[in-house]
């Protein structure tokens, strides 16, 4: 059985994979693993039975890589996993700027 901790709210759709070699520690010293989206690891205190460091995004400049590398603990991230979320932000900004789709609510809402 393997604890998991998640520095972050993460999201049940994909907590719900795990299987029953797996569960959820609110306990950060009892974590086999832990799962971090934003959260600084930095000056956290990591517990010696850790193995792994599950970064839930691209980079990984929240979590001391050097400590972890002195510890033995493996590192790893998920690059593109935000991919379509990026597409669909980035053509919004465009519509959304060459369209004055803002000034075109503001104006509906003073009428």
């Amino acid at each position: 059985m393997f604890n998991i901790n998640y520095l972050n709210p993460i999201s049940e759709k994909g907590t719900a994979l795990w299987t029953e070699n797996y569960q959820k520690t609110d306990n950060l010293s009892q974590a086999d693993a832990v799962v971090v989206r934003s959260a600084q690891m930095h000056e956290l205190e990591m517990p010696e039975n850790l193995l792994a460091i599950a970064r839930a995004g691209a980079g990984v400049n929240n979590i001391p890589l050097d400590r972890c590398a002195e510890q033995g603990v493996v590192v790893f991230n998920t690059p593109g996993a935000n991919a379509n979320g990026v597409v669909e932000l980035a053509l919004c900004g465009m519509l959304l700027g060459c369209r004055d789709v803002v000034g075109g609510i503001n104006w509906v809402q003073e009428i």
